[in-house]
């Protein structure tokens, strides 16, 4: 399982996961795409605003590798924000993902205005550097 090195863990003050620390040894989690009900708590919300910011962040459009990556928080995003490239292994750690711009913009417009950088400051503390 590739460890995205710089990746923030978590988001600042909360308790909502970004990365996992080691591969289960059943498997990687499914990805399931899930529904994003209007009635979701501001801090779920927030979180997933976060999440998809330091996506486009770390890997801008590019593809990357689920590796590490919380299945979770991948979920709320899955066949919207983040797409795969080419047919879905829900399964694999090598999955290869990229973010939608397009879709994020339109989504979330708050990580697109001039002055976004500062929503999310991601401390040292934040980010995952543990070694194997």
């Amino acid at each position: 399982m590739l460890k995205h090195r710089g990746f923030p863990g978590r988001l600042p003050s909360t308790d909502h996961q970004f990365v996992i620390r080691r591969a289960s040894p059943k498997g990687a989690t499914k990805l399931v795409a899930r529904e994003r009900y209007r009635d979701r708590s501001p801090g779920d919300r927030r979180a997933d605003a976060g999440f998809l910011a330091a996506l486009i962040e770390h890997f801008g459009d590019e593809p990357f590798e689920r590796g590490n990556l919380d299945a979770g928080r991948l979920s709320w995003l899955l066949g919207r924000e983040v797409v795969p490239v080419g047919k879905l292994n829900p399964t694999s750690y090598e999955q290869l993902l990229r973010v939608d711009l397009k879709r994020a913009e339109a989504s979330f417009p708050e990580l697109f205005a001039p002055d976004a950088r500062e929503t999310f400051r991601w401390d040292d503390e934040d980010f995952d550097e543990e070694d194997e």
